[in-house]
C-alpha cells in the first residue's frame, strides 16, 4: 500500500525542520511526502526540498490549511492520504502503522491517532494541554465519529468523493477535520481511533492561545456543527461526563456569585467541587501520578477554567445560531472537490 504524507505549512520554523527530520527516519518503504507551502516567508519550502519532500506552492495569498490539504490530496499518488501537522514528530514506525491498519481492515475509511503525553515543550500549560489531549483520546471509543488532521489518514478515493475539507467554511485553522469526520460518519463510513498511533507535539501553548483557540476556532464553530447536524458524539471532550462537567462548573460559578447574597451559596459551591472531582477523578488521578500533586492541582483548576469558558462559548454559539447569525457550513454533503487554478509545481523525490 502506497501512503501519501501531506503536510501543510506556513512559516514552520525550527519545529518544521524537526518534523521532517523525524519523518525521514520512517522505516516503511512505500510512501511519499508532499509539503504544501501556504505562502511561507521563512524559507519553509527550501527546508522541505532539503529533506527530499515534494513541494507544492506558488500562489500569492495564504489559503489556509484546509485548502492546502485539499491541493495536496489532488496531487498525491497514494492509496491513503496521511495528514500531518508541521509541528508534530512521528516515530519511525508511524507510517507503517497507518499502512498496516488501513490494509488489514478494508472496512475502515479513516483512522487517526493522538499526541503522546511527553511534550518537548515543558512549560505548565503545554504539558497540561498535551496530557489532556492524550488522556481523553486514550479513554474514548475506538469507533469514532470525528477525524483529526494533525495525525489522521483517509482513503484517497473516499476523501475526494466527499469533497475533501470544507475550505470555504474554514479559511483558517478550525474544525475542518471534525466537520469532515461528521460527513464520513453521516455517509456510513467507519472511522477508527488508533490509540497506539502516537506522535509528539511541539507546540508551545500560552494562556491567550488556549482561550482564543478553544473559543473562536473550536467551541463556537463546533456548536454550529452540532446544531446543524443535530448530532453530539459521545467522544473525546464531548463525552457525557465532560458535558455534565461543563454544566456543573458553570453552576458552581453561579453559586459562587450567590455567596455574595447568601451563605447557602457555599454549600452549592462545595457540591459543585465534589461533583467535578467525582466526574473527573480518572483524569486528575492520571495527572497526579504523572506529574505530582502540585501539578495535579494546577491541572484541575485549569480544567475547570476550560469547562467554564467553553461552556459559555457553547451558549454564545447556540444563541448566534438561533438568531440566524451563523449560516450552515454547506448545503450538499457530498459535493465534488473543486478543481484549483493555482500553480502546482512539484519537486522530485524517489520512494
Amino acid at each position: 500500500m502506497f501512503i501519501s504524507v501531506i503536510i501543510p505549512v506556513h512559516n514552520g520554523g525550527a519545529t518544521f525542520r524537526q518534523c521532517l527530520e523525524a519523518l525521514n527516519q520512517t522505516l516503511y518503504d512505500h510512501w511519499e511526502c508532499l509539503v504544501v507551502d501556504d505562502n511561507s516567508t521563512d524559507g519553509s519550502a527550501v527546508v522541505a526540498r532539503q529533506y527530499g519532500a515534494q513541494v507544492i506552492g506558488g500562489w500569492p495569498e495564504r489559503l489556509g490549511p484546509a485548502q492546502a490539504r485539499n491541493i495536496g490530496a489532488q496531487m498525491a499518488r497514494g492509496d491513503v492520504l496521511f495528514f500531518l501537522d508541521a509541528d508534530v514528530l512521528v516515530q519511525p514506525g508511524t507510517v507503517g502503522h497507518v499502512a498496516a491498519t488501513m490494509q488489514a481492515e478494508s472496512q475502515i475509511a479513516a483512522c487517526y491517532g493522538s499526541y503522546d503525553d511527553e511534550p518537548v515543550v515543558t512549560n505548565f500549560l503545554s504539558r497540561y494541554r498535551t496530557m489532556q489531549h492524550f488522556y481523553f483520546h486514550q479513554h474514548s471509543n475506538v469507533a469514532a465519529a470525528t477525524f483529526r488532521s494533525s495525525v489522521g489518514a483517509i482513503r484517497r478515493d473516499i476523501f475526494l468523493a466527499l469533497g475533501g475539507f470544507n475550505a470555504l467554511a474554514f479559511p483558517r485553522p478550525g474544525i475542518e477535520d471534525i466537520e469532515l469526520g461528521y460527513r464520513l460518519h453521516a455517509a456510513g463510513y467507519e472511522i477508527r481511533l488508533e490509540k497506539l498511533l502516537l506522535v509528539k507535539h511541539l507546540k508551545r501553548w500560552s494562556w491567550r492561545d488556549m482561550v482564543v483557540t478553544d473559543i473562536r476556532d473550536r467551541a463556537i464553530p463546533w456548536t454550529q456543527l452540532i446544531l446543524q447536524d443535530k448530532f453530539v458524539p459521545n467522544d473525546l471532550n464531548l463525552q457525557r461526563s465532560q458535558r455534565l462537567s461543563t454544566a456543573v462548573a458553570i453552576f458552581g460559578l453561579l453559586a459562587l456569585l450567590l455567596v455574595l447574597f447568601s451563605g447557602w451559596g457555599w454549600l452549592l459551591v462545595a457540591a459543585s467541587v465534589v461533583s467535578l472531582l467525582w466526574l473527573n477523578h480518572g483524569f486528575y488521578s492520571y495527572v497526579g501520578r504523572k506529574r505530582g500533586v502540585l501539578f495535579s492541582i494546577g491541572a484541575m483548576l485549569t480544567h475547570w477554567f476550560y469547562l467554564i469558558y467553553t461552556g459559555f462559548a457553547f451558549l454564545a454559539g447556540a444563541a448566534l445560531y438561533m438568531m440566524g447569525r451563523m449560516t450552515d457550513f454547506q448545503g450538499d454533503r457530498l459535493r465534488p472537490l473543486p478543481s484549483t487554478s493555482y500553480p502546482l509545481p512539484r519537486s522530485s523525490r524517489k520512494q
